[in-house]
């Protein structure tokens, strides 16, 4: 399923159409500063639900960037708004890319890695409409405290705005919408569509079928020369990242195999004295935290097998704590090196370190009273 997810992210990298579809989106809320970041905000979200968040920060740098040179050049703000706007653009950019991955099992490694030891582990399947019903209202309330923080925090004149010229002739630089671009929006769409109403089809299509089928549709669909992707383009897919999700998999296995399981549920059994919720917010502030300074991946190949093993001792189910760590594991705000998107932003040199630490520590939070009180209401009405 990552395979054929990566593989359609390549198609859209390939053929600019995230620059497209983030002009477009502009063209559409507006360009008012509040409306900018909204715009981007929402394209940024929205193509990290498909895309990896590291790839999807580095594919709206550039039209970040060329909206903070347009305001530069032209004097359009006085100083103060300048800089607010500046960091308030990449900021959202970098929050937003692993914020929107939440919202689908391929959005972020830690989503497939929940899905892929349920199956592995407990023998139940978790579609991709299943996890979009219960994550994608996390994602939108998310998005939204995002938005109205960074605008408290970084205030613009009202005066401020950009021309909507400047959207304008970006469209106008694109071109018209090639034939290459008109069938990756085609192949898109019907892979999300099949992955959301799969199970209305009057035949059986896994997650991974559908995500394949889309992947080899554009290395069969005929381009201007040859075809829309290449074998020789497939190099440039991130297969370590595959090879560390098919190892984390192993390790949740040998977990289970091995008894280590058995062995931490034994040194467990004091939790079973401490209210859940309470267990709750320990484990996703764990979590969250550790990750500012860990991979994420590695984080949810340790803690969510380890969360089986946690649930048996509290008498609890558990897709509660396995769904904390995948979610809490993306959320990292903090530090420059907590994620590829915060790395990317902080590399423009528009960024202090204080202006990450200050902001991302109160986005944790949020975070994690969020995801705690998701999984503590909204998670049973899915998973069970």
């Amino acid at each position: 399923m990552f395979l054929g997810g990566f593989t359609i992210a390549l198609s859209i990298e390939k053929w600019n159409v995230h620059k497209r579809m983030a002009m477009w989106i502009l063209l559409i809320v507006g360009t008012t500063t509040k409306r900018i970041l909204l715009g981007m905000m929402i394209a940024t979200s929205f193509l990290s639900m498909w895309i990896s968040n590291a790839a999807t920060a580095l594919m709206m740098l550039p039209v970040a960037l060329a909206l903070i040179t347009e305001v530069q050049q032209k004097n359009l703000f006085d100083l103060k708004s300048f800089q607010s706007f500046s960091k308030s653009l990449l900021l959202i950019i970098a929050y937003s890319a692993s914020i929107g991955g939440l919202a689908t099992l391929i959005g972020s490694v830690p989503n497939a890695v929940f899905a892929g030891v349920v199956k592995k582990v407990l023998k139940t399947e978790i579609t991709f409409a299943t996890w979009f019903l219960f994550a994608f209202p996390i994602t939108v309330v998310l998005l939204t405290l995002l938005f109205l923080y960074i605008v408290k925090r970084f205030p613009v004149s009202t005066q401020a705005k950009i021309p909507k010229t400047f959207v304008i002739n970006e469209i106008s630089r694109l071109g018209k919408l090639s034939q290459e671009e008109k069938k990756i929006f085609f192949v898109f769409l019907v892979t999300i569509g099949l992955w959301i109403f799969s199970d209305f089809l009057p035949f059986r299509l896994t997650d991974t079928s559908i995500a394949l089928l889309g992947a080899v549709s554009l290395l069969l669909l005929p381009a201007n020369k040859g075809t829309i992707l290449t074998l020789r383009d497939l190099l440039k897919l991130p297969w370590s990242i595959l090879l560390l999700f098919g190892g984390g998999l192993s390790i949740a296995s040998a977990f289970v195999e091995s008894g280590l399981t058995i062995w931490f549920t034994q040194h467990l059994s004091n939790l079973s004295n401490l209210p859940y919720l309470l267990i709750l917010f320990i484990f996703a502030l764990t979590i969250l935290f550790m990750t500012e300074i860990m991979s994420n991946t590695a984080i949810s190949n340790v803690f969510i097998p380890l969360s089986i093993s946690i649930s048996s001792v509290i008498g609890v189910e558990a897709y509660g704590l396995m769904a904390l760590v995948a979610l809490c594991s993306t959320c990292a705000f903090m530090l420059p090196v907590s994620t590829p998107p915060n790395a990317v932003v902080y590399g423009t040199s528009y960024l202090s370190s204080q202006d990450m630490i200050k902001t991302g520590l109160r986005m944790n939070l949020l975070a994690v009273f969020v995801i705690v009180a998701a999984v503590y209401l909204w998670l049973p009405q899915f998973f069970h």
